[in-house]
């Protein structure tokens, strides 16, 4: 995946439908949280091989198991076809955020760095607000 020029607003106010308000709706609560940070549309082809278009919150260099850091996101929110997911790149003693607050953020499932869930309705805003506060507090490099 790659940084793209397209504009943040111009591809969630193309995005119709329940799933796009929705879409907006996290933008903004993401917006405000991670007030000061960049905002980029990150697009290509993802590990798994699905074409994936995800907005992405704050740069970072994201260390890699096997090779050089990588440049990403601290935060990414995406579309699937029957879900939306966040992807939260901060690990506190040594497990991913999302993994550690799984249990209060609502009716979500979660992966090592990712959460997923139907409808913004699933979400705890409340909890889900602490994550990306205590997600900054553990990036202070990201710009």
């Amino acid at each position: 995946m790659e940084r793209s020029d397209t504009e943040v607003d111009g591809f969630l106010a193309g995005v119709e439908g329940p799933r796009g308000d929705d879409l907006r709706a996290l933008d903004r609560i993401l917006s405000e949280e991670l007030a000061g940070l960049e905002r980029v549309l990150w697009e290509g082809t993802m590990w798994g091989g699905t074409e994936q278009r995800i907005v992405g919150y704050g740069g970072i260099s994201q260390p890699r198991p096997r090779g050089a850091s990588v440049e990403w996101f601290l935060i990414g929110l995406a579309e699937q076809q029957r879900h939306l997911s966040v992807y939260v790149n901060a690990a506190e003693d040594g497990e991913y955020l999302v993994k550690r607050r799984a249990a209060g953020l609502g009716k979500v499932k979660v992966g090592s760095a990712a959460m997923t869930f139907g409808s913004l309705a699933d979400l705890d805003e409340a909890a889900f607000r602490s994550l990306l506060r205590r997600a900054r507090e553990l990036t202070p490099e990201a710009r």
